[in-house]
């Protein structure tokens, strides 16, 4: 008993003395990490973390059970890994500094809602079939990317802003030849069109058809890099095709599309309901408290 009592009078917690600095510290480090992982969360850097999370997690598992060549490749490849990182983002990295200059600091402090639209209507999704095989009907090429739980806010600065509610005849006016915003993608967020003549990064899969234009490889590109659902009318044909996860599925009709955007909007709903019941519990535990 008295080699643990000296055991434990050695190694007792003791609180340090905080001062006015350490306060300061903690609330600019607050700051930053709310600010960078809010940055993540809307760019494609999001995935990545998710990535790296599932690495660090086969790293710990390595360190426990002395998986000592594991723990060796990932150990030395982390400092490489950080490297690519820079350089894979370094638009998005760039960007970010750019917004940071111009942001209202204290509204960023006091301004934590991060609450997001709701996904679609049923009567928004009348409206986009209905626009679809009205443009398909006339051989007018359209590109329509629906956002789903990956923001589009780096494709959507591309383009022109339109911050409309969505409805067939906006969507057909938009795609109507020789007119200022008909080439390009439309964004759509939730019951908006949020903006038109998006630039869309293109899919360099050497797989692909090669009567393929750059409307699909637009379409295919854009589902490669988010989980958006993209619809793609072709003006040579006529064809209506859905892009989602780099597959291109050709030649649909009506009810195959209102059957993905139904899908798209259960997958909302239940994102919507868990977010619902987690914030639900945490002010209960609130409450208990």
């Amino acid at each position: 008993m008295e080699v643990i009592k000296n055991i434990i009078s050695d190694y007792r917690l003791t609180i340090p003395d905080i001062i006015y600095t350490d306060i300061i510290e903690i609330i600019i480090l607050a700051f930053l990490i709310y600010h960078v992982v809010n940055w993540i969360k809307k760019t494609r850097a999001w995935t990545l973390v998710k990535g790296l999370a599932v690495i660090m997690l086969f790293w710990v598992i390595s360190i426990i059970f002395q998986l000592n060549v594991v723990t060796w490749l990932i150990s030395n490849t982390i400092d490489v890994g950080i490297i690519a990182v820079l350089i894979v983002f370094q638009p998005e990295l760039r960007k970010a500094l750019e917004q940071l200059g111009k942001k209202n600091i204290v509204r960023s402090i006091l301004v934590f809602d991060d609450s997001k639209e709701e996904r679609f209507s049923d009567n928004t999704l009348n409206e986009i079939i209905r626009a679809t095989f009205e443009l398909a009907r006339n051989k007018t090429g359209a590109l329509v990317v629906i956002e789903e739980e990956i923001p589009l806010n780096e494709f959507e600065s591309s383009g022109i802003p339109i911050d409309s509610i969505l409805s067939s005849e906006l969507l057909i006016n938009i795609f109507e030849k020789n007119t200022p915003l008909h080439d390009g993608a439309v964004i759509v967020r939730g019951n908006r069109i949020v903006a038109a003549t998006c630039y869309l990064p293109l899919s360099d899969n050497i797989l692909l058809s090669k009567e393929l234009g750059t409307r699909h490889r637009a379409g295919i590109g854009i589902s490669e890099m988010t989980d958006s659902l993209t619809i793609i009318v072709s003006e040579e044909t006529g064809k209506v095709s859905i892009a989602r996860e780099g597959k291109l599925i050709r030649n649909i009709d009506g009810d195959y599309l209102r059957a993905k955007l139904i899908d798209t909007q259960k997958k909302a709903m239940d994102t919507k309901q868990r977010l619902k019941f987690w914030k639900g519990r945490l002010k209960n535990e609130r409450k208990v408290d």
